[in-house]
């Protein structure tokens, strides 16, 4: 039975891996990829890591694999963040379907970090 919940979460996370990948070609721009890569390929690596650490059952293993999701989960949003923010400075387009930006005029390019209320007036 153990055999059949590895095998099962293993192919979970296999197939959210492969539909980040499938989304990184699929999506219009780059805001979208990032998004997608990020949080399809942090949920499809978490849970083979968790399947592996049941194949294995042995403590260490275990805490490794549980080290790896954590650091995951805390540096992939960060990491994708930060690519979001460059790329936006650096005005690459967004789609064209996009309804808004929230963050038109909002940004100081000379300082790179958001406006204060009194520099938007």
């Amino acid at each position: 039975m153990i055999e059949f919940l590895i095998a099962l979460i293993c192919t979970i996370g296999a197939i959210f891996v492969f539909l980040a990948s499938l989304g990184i070609v699929r999506m219009p721009d780059f805001y979208l990829r990032v998004s997608v890569a990020t949080k399809g390929g942090s949920l499809g690596v978490g849970l083979i890591l968790i399947a592996s650490a049941l194949y294995f059952g042995e403590f260490g293993i275990t805490t490794r694999a549980l080290a790896i999701i954590f650091f995951l989960l805390i540096t992939a949003p960060v990491g994708a963040h930060l690519l979001g923010r460059v790329a936006y400075l650096s005005k690459v387009p967004l789609w064209k379907e996009t309804h808004g930006d929230d963050l038109e005029g909002k940004y100081n390019r000379k300082t790179l970090s958001l406006k204060s209320e009194e520099e938007e007036e």
